[in-house]
């Protein structure tokens, strides 16, 4: 068994366009980038990030325009030319990408936009820009969500109860059903999120590459970690990357819905250990 070395932790900020991105590093070795979901932050990473510092990686992580402690949104960005900027402030040629839900979508943009600076991807809960969602649990809460905003009594309360809905009970859930700690924890995120970054919804548009027709670009080993109790967007958004990348494994994990990092951590941990060590030629 692995025992983890324990590594110390260095914070800072980078500029980015119009902006400036906060990360996080640890360990040495190999680089690996943790990209969290939409309306978290880098904490949903808090069970890998030391973690796989301590397995001999150098493992970065850090907040998306718009989320935690970066910049509020301005303008129209882009979520991969942002992760180019922190790769290339940080003096990372490569590295492997290890997203979720957004950090996912933003990863595989960033496979096919800067083909170069990713050596191999994990995409866990995938989203995949240029694919719409069409999961009719989805869109009733997207449009309860939308309903929400402006509201001045209780709309950031039921934004984000509409939020952990969707992405953390899932459509097969209620959430009694779900771990109360976990959903708790995820309900403070994004809610610190809401209230932080209010002010930037709507003040600009994600530019994306459209990577739903662009999969087959993709030359780099992939490895797709999604949940059988998540939406089914998800679900077929893992299996167009599974069938459609030419490198690429697909693994679900029966008791978890979206946030599988967090649901499944014994089985997805693991799972991504040994993805890194094979991909990188690290032991």
């Amino acid at each position: 068994m692995t025992h983890p070395r324990t590594s110390p932790v260095t914070a800072g900020t980078v500029p980015v366009e119009a902006g400036e991105l906060f990360y996080e590093s640890a360990g040495e070795g190999p680089p690996v980038v943790l990209l969290h979901g939409g309306m978290l932050d880098l904490h949903m990473w808090d069970e890998q990030f030391t973690w796989l510092a301590g397995l001999g990686f150098r493992v970065i992580r850090y907040d998306a325009r718009g989320h935690g402690r970066s910049s509020t949104v301005t303008r129209d960005y882009a979520h991969h030319d942002d992760l180019h900027a922190l790769l290339t402030r940080l003096d990372v040629a490569r590295a492997t990408l290890v997203g979720l839900s957004l950090g996912a979508r933003t990863a595989v943009d960033t496979a096919i936009a800067r083909p170069l600076s990713v050596s191999a991807l994990v995409l866990a809960s995938p989203g995949v820009s240029g694919r719409p969602f069409t999961d009719p649990y989805v869109a009733h809460h997207t449009a309860q969500q939308m309903a929400a905003v402006g509201d001045p009594d209780d709309g950031a309360q039921r934004f984000v109860e509409h939020f952990l809905r969707m992405w953390v009970d899932g459509p097969h859930r209620e959430p009694s059903q779900v771990e109360g700690g976990l959903r708790e924890r995820l309900r403070a995120s994004a809610y610190a999120n809401v209230v932080r970054h209010a002010r930037g919804l709507g003040a600009g548009t994600p530019r994306e590459v459209g990577a739903a027709d662009r999969l087959a670009a993709i030359a780099v080993p992939t490895l797709v970690l999604d949940g059988e109790l998540d939406s089914s967007d998800i679900s077929a958004n893992a299996r167009a990357i599974a069938r459609t990348v030419p490198d690429a494994r697909r693994r679900r994990f029966a008791s978890a819905a979206h946030m599988v990092n967090l649901e499944s951590t014994e089985l997805f941990n693991p799972e991504v250990a040994s993805f890194l060590a094979s991909a990188t030629g690290s032991n």
